[in-house]
This record gives C-alpha cells, sequence and structure tokens, in this order.
C-alpha cells in the first residue's frame, strides 16, 4: 500500500440517512480529505431517496462534487429499509436546501471502478450503508481490491447487533455483498456497533451543535434529535449514536480507536444469524485476519472534533 497523501483522496459511498449527512458533512468539511464522489446506494430509504439526499447533503456543505446513483436493492435478498429511524425521507429535518445539481448519469458502480483505478494504492472508500456497491465493483473489477488503499466500513459488531439479535442493520441489508467484500482481500477496516454505540449524540452535544449558529449545526442537531427517542426507548441510551460519522473520523484520526485484526466472516444462510458479522475476537480459529476492527474509541475526543469541524460549514 502506498504512503497516504495529502489530502487523501476518498470515495464517499453510503445511504443517507441522518447520520450518513453529518459524516459526510465532517468528510467535505475537513482540508485533509479530498472528496472525489459520493455514490449511493440502497439501505436506510430507497434509492431515490438516498440519491437526492446525496444532493442535498452537498448543497448543505455547498460542496461541488460529483455525485451517483448505484444498486437499488441487495445482490440476492429482498430491500430492507430503517425508515422507522431515519424517517420517510431519510433526512428529517426543516430548512433543507435543494440539490444544486443533478446526479452523473455515470453508475455509482462505474464510478467506484474509475476512481480506483486512477489513482492505484491512494484511493479509500468510506462506505456507510449495504456494501452492495463495493461488491458489484468487486465483481466487474477483479484488480479493483489490490488497486485501493483500503475501504473502511460502519457496519457489522463484535457483539450483538441492532435490526436483529444478530445482525446491524447495513450487514443484514445484504449480507452477501459484505461477505464478498470481507473475502476479497482489499486492505479493510470495520468500525461496528461495538464502539459506534459508545458515542452517543446527547442532549448536550446536540447543543452545541444547535449553537453553532450555522446551518449546517442546526440541520445536525435536528437530524440526531429525530432519532434520539428510538435510542432511548430501545437501548436505554441518552441519544442517538454517531455510527457514520465515526467512520469518516476512523479515516481523518485513525489514532482516536483502538484496533484488532480479526477474522471475520458474514452469515448469509437464512436464519437467526443471518446478517451477523461474526469475529474472530481471541483468534481461536486460527485463519487469517482479513480485516481490521474497532474494538475502542476515545468518544470524547472524536465528538471535540466533529464538533469543530461542522463549524466551519456555513
Amino acid at each position: 500500500m502506498s504512503l497516504p497523501t495529502s489530502p487523501l483522496p476518498v470515495v464517499l459511498d453510503g445511504d443517507p440517512g441522518l447520520d450518513d449527512a453529518v459524516a459526510w458533512l465532517l468528510a467535505l468539511a475537513s482540508p485533509d480529505l479530498d472528496v472525489r464522489a459520493i455514490t449511493a446506494v440502497h439501505g436506510n430509504v430507497p434509492l431515490a431517496l438516498t440519491v437526492r439526499n446525496a444532493g442535498v447533503t452537498l448543497a448543505l456543505a455547498g460542496a461541488d462534487r460529483p455525485y451517483h446513483a448505484g444498486a437499488d436493492r441487495p445482490l440476492v435478498r429482498g430491500a430492507v429499509t430503517a425508515a422507522a429511524v431515519h424517517g420517510a425521507t431519510g433526512l428529517p429535518a426543516q430548512n433543507l436546501p435543494d440539490p444544486t445539481q443533478p446526479p452523473q448519469a455515470e453508475h455509482a458502480v462505474a464510478a467506484l471502478i474509475r476512481h480506483g483505478r486512477a489513482q492505484p494504492g491512494g484511493l479509500t472508500v468510506i462506505a456507510t450503508g449495504p456494501l452492495t456497491n463495493v461488491a458489484l465493483a468487486f465483481r466487474l473489477a477483479p484488480d479493483l481490491p489490490e488497486l485501493l488503499r483500503e475501504v473502511v466500513w460502519m457496519g457489522g459488531s463484535t457483539a450483538l447487533g441492532n435490526r436483529t439479535p444478530a445482525a446491524e442493520f447495513n450487514a443484514l441489508a445484504d449480507p452477501h455483498a459484505a461477505r464478498i467484500v470481507f473475502d476479497s482481500g482489499v486492505p479493510l477496516r470495520m468500525v461496528g456497533l461495538n464502539v459506534t454505540m459508545q458515542c452517543i449524540a446527547t442532549p448536550e452535544r446536540v447543543q452545541a451543535l444547535r449553537d453553532l449558529g450555522t446551518r449546517a449545526g442546526a440541520v445536525s442537531a435536528e437530524l440526531l434529535t429525530f432519532y434520539a427517542g428510538v435510542y432511548r426507548e430501545r437501548y436505554g441510551l441518552n441519544g442517538g449514536a454517531l455510527h457514520d460519522p465515526l467512520a469518516v473520523a476512523a479515516v481523518l484520526w485513525p489514532e482516536l480507536l483502538e484496533w484488532t485484526a480479526m477474522d471475520v466472516q458474514v452469515e448469509v444462510h437464512e436464519g437467526p444469524n443471518f446478517g451477523r458479522t461474526t469475529c474472530d475476537v481471541y483468534g481461536v480459529t486460527g485463519r487469517a485476519p482479513n480485516a481490521r476492527v474497532a474494538v475502542g474509541v476515545d468518544d470524547p475526543a472524536f465528538f471535540d472534533r466533529l464538533l469543530r469541524a461542522i463549524a466551519t460549514v456555513p
């Protein structure tokens, strides 16, 4: 793998979704990242909405970047959504701008392949949704896993799930795609529920975003307030979790997380463990690690840096 350049070239692949939008605001606000493109995928809400939400997020950030529509369904199973958590549109906030540009005609998968081949060893894909686009790119371009600097994915867990007792939503939404990516040999980091559920948008943190006095701060606060009730009722937490922003932070500030190399197997057989990421935490299988998995996080430092970055967005 080549040494990272500054700013680091990245493609943002995801399914916005309220925490994807906050994550992408962080990425777009960060001078250390060169966002080459955004690729939307099915997930939290249907593809037509995730594509529009990509354009809305770019407009909110005042950023001119190409964005692309990708896969509208999983590789094998029927689509699932998380509208109960993210709202019917995926971005349940007032005063959102309309997209200032249309999506590109080029399919997201073709864009991923093109950007990966254009900078061998240099491109990082930050994936915050189901891995369908990435898996399709790997199938269509078998050379791509060796060309990417790495894939950083918010998904899975070393422990319990959030959509089923065993499975995290992004893994469950397309476990076959996740298995392709984990089996591909690409340099891979996994930021799962075991760490993201430690990073909570408490009322005090939401107020800090609101107190920035900017539209981006107000929208971020509104989005994170929307699903706080679900997290209080379901998990007993004092606010919603900052899942996807932590994946971007893992690229910007990897030192804020603790990492362990381990073998991760994705369960693709129907049953109670469908979509589970089975992580060999203790190395009992003897299989070689296929990912570096986040197992700890400096949550206060993470939120402090997130807040300072969002403060720079108008």
